[in-house]
């Protein structure tokens, strides 16, 4: 038995798909509803429409018609910014599951691929130099080159996954280890991590740690602290009580038998960690599929957030007025500070720790 098509088979546009179109078409009528819709700005959906426009066109076929790479991206906004469901966007946009799934993810796909290099470069000296000046300014910790944190993602419990994923909040996640600057904007990130592996293990095998360990990063050469006449002091990361203490990775005093000097010391390494923290709370407010769990496989996942990540920067860049630039120190040389000191890495990290205590 044969089947044969009829001309009403032809994915035409339909009186209720004309109607939705013309929606989407007013929101660029209304600023702030357009932001609302897809929480960054009409110019910025401009900006990042012409950078992905030719990885979002498609050609049409005597079957169906593609998608305009606007509807794609808008599809893709919309779903990272409210967190629905494929099925929810299948009555918004009338298209299938399967369908929306595939477009989600390649726009995601697309967005790393394309901005990556854009938005969150492989720093440089002179950049890793303007982010410690910023740290400086803001929350006055010298030397310090970046905030390191975890986030864990909630996500579906993978099939046959047992516990992997399955972290210390009772729920399964993927994680989300980020380095960020004093604009809240990440810097370096990992992504992909099972939620039952703590952040200091994730953070020693993945590529950041170790090419900071092989001095790998492009580090400025040490410095000497403003306001203190010790030897030059190496570039840090500050980190919580979580993460091993190292010539570059920095933590608080314990919170005993400290001082007035020590106290100071751990408020403002508190202040300069707590911004990748507040990245995180930003992240999650403005994308709101963090609001509930990810209902896809880990690939996909790791996917979406890559986007999402790089969509933060995206946004912090096109849609926040940015800061006047601040005056960097003058640097000097290394004197009386091993650059790869011997023995244990806690007895290094314990002198660094010293030398930054000196300038509080």
């Amino acid at each position: 038995m044969r089947f044969f098509c009829t001309g009403s088979f032809h994915r035409d546009l339909d009186g209720s798909q004309l109607c939705c179109l013309k929606n989407r078409e007013s929101l660029r009528q209304n600023p702030e509803i357009f932001q609302g819709y897809c929480r960054i700005s009409v110019s910025a959906f401009d900006i990042l429409l012409a950078s992905l426009r030719s990885g979002l066109t498609f050609q049409d076929t005597n079957m169906r018609r593609s998608r305009s790479p606007e509807e794609r991206l808008l599809l893709t906004l919309r779903f990272l910014a409210t967190g629905n469901s494929f099925a929810s966007l299948h009555y918004e946009y009338l298209l299938g599951i399967s369908t929306i799934s595939g477009i989600v993810c390649h726009t995601c796909q697309l967005i790393w691929q394309h901005l990556r290099d854009a938005v969150m470069p492989q720093p440089k000296a002179e950049d890793w130099l303007r982010i410690a000046d910023g740290f400086y300014k803001s929350s006055q910790f010298p030397n310090c080159i970046g905030a390191l944190d975890g986030k864990h993602i909630r996500v579906k419990k993978p099939p046959h996954s047992g516990s992997q994923y399955f972290n210390f909040k009772q729920y399964f996640s993927i994680v989300l280890l980020a380095l960020g600057d004093s604009n809240y904007r990440f810097i370096i990130v990992d992504i992909g991590a099972y939620g039952s592996t703590a952040d200091a293990r994730i953070f020693c095998s993945s590529r950041m740690g170790e090419r900071l360990r092989a001095n790998q990063l492009a580090l400025p050469e040490p410095r000497r602290l403003p306001g203190s006449s010790a030897s030059a002091a190496p570039f840090v990361i500050v980190a919580d009580e979580g993460f091993a203490l190292s010539p570059h990775v920095m933590q608080a005093f314990p919170r005993r038998d400290l001082d007035d000097q020590k106290r100071i010391f751990n408020y403002r390494l508190s202040r300069a960690r707590r911004y990748v923290e507040c990245a995180f709370g930003i992240l999650s407010n403005k994308w709101r599929v963090f609001m509930s769990s990810l209902q896809m496989s880990p690939q996909n996942a790791t996917l979406v957030i890559q986007a999402f990540v790089i969509l933060h920067n995206f946004t912090r860049i096109h849609d926040v007025p940015s800061e006047p630039e601040v005056a960097p120190f003058p640097t000097t040389t290394s004197v009386g500070l091993d650059h790869n000191p011997q023995g244990r890495p806690g007895s290094a990290g314990l002198a660094v720790r010293e030398l930054l205590l000196n300038s509080c």
